[in-house]
């Protein structure tokens, strides 16, 4: 009786069945062609992401087996807004920030724009459990794919559960457009249209069952 076909066999034979490279854009794992608007996975151990063609894509997508690599999801979740006392204890030295649980360190780390690309903050632990208590649905956030991404203006703190991709395609469009110290206009605008296409794609956390 022959045993299952795990995740990384089935890939060797979808690689090995592929034909010649196309003048596309590919798939990063088994070379075939992806569309425009395709998905993405996390390579656990050197955090990149990798572009990926929907078979491949789904290989990944069981959050419980251990892989190398997870699959990031396609969920926008608008989530109630931060207290000031909330923002003050996670310490952030910006008004725009992500955060997400890293499985390889077994903890929470955040990171902020700027004009080298993302910057990690020390995250006090304690903040984080706060943030957990003022909303229970993010201690089901899907590690190392999901991160919680928010805004500050003045005292008012908007909060998302977005997808891993989104953050860093924000911060590499950022990265770009940064001039001076705070960025300029360019970049303010930018976060100004990148928070309106997050809310239009946000279901309220409370339409929204979080597993």
């Amino acid at each position: 009786m022959s045993t299952p076909a795990g995740p990384l066999s089935v890939l060797a034979r979808i690689r090995a069945g592929r034909p010649a490279p196309s003048p596309y854009e590919q798939c990063e794992m088994c070379g075939g062609p992806v569309a425009d608007q395709h998905q993405h996975v996390v390579n656990l151990a050197t955090r990149s992401l990798l572009c990926t063609c929907r078979p491949c894509y789904l290989l990944f997508t069981h959050d419980d087996a251990a892989l190398a690599y997870r699959a990031v999801p396609d969920r926008y979740v608008s989530l109630p807004r931060l207290s000031a006392p909330v923002w003050d204890d996670l310490e952030l030295p910006v008004g725009t920030a992500f955060l997400f649980v890293n499985s390889a360190l077994d903890r929470v780390v955040a990171f902020y724009p700027g004009p080298a690309g993302p910057t990690e903050s020390e995250l006090p632990l304690e903040a984080w459990d706060r943030v957990v208590g003022a909303e229970p649905g993010l201690a089901a956030m899907r590690a190392d794919v999901e991160a919680l991404l928010v805004r500050a203006a003045g005292q008012d703190v908007e909060a998302f559960l977005v997808p891993i991709d989104v953050c860093y395609e924000l911060v590499g469009h950022l990265r770009t457009l940064w001039r001076g110290f705070d960025g300029g206009q360019d970049v303010r605008r930018r976060l100004d249209e990148f928070f309106a296409q997050v809310r239009a794609r946000s279901t309220p956390s409370a339409a929204w069952s979080l597993p």
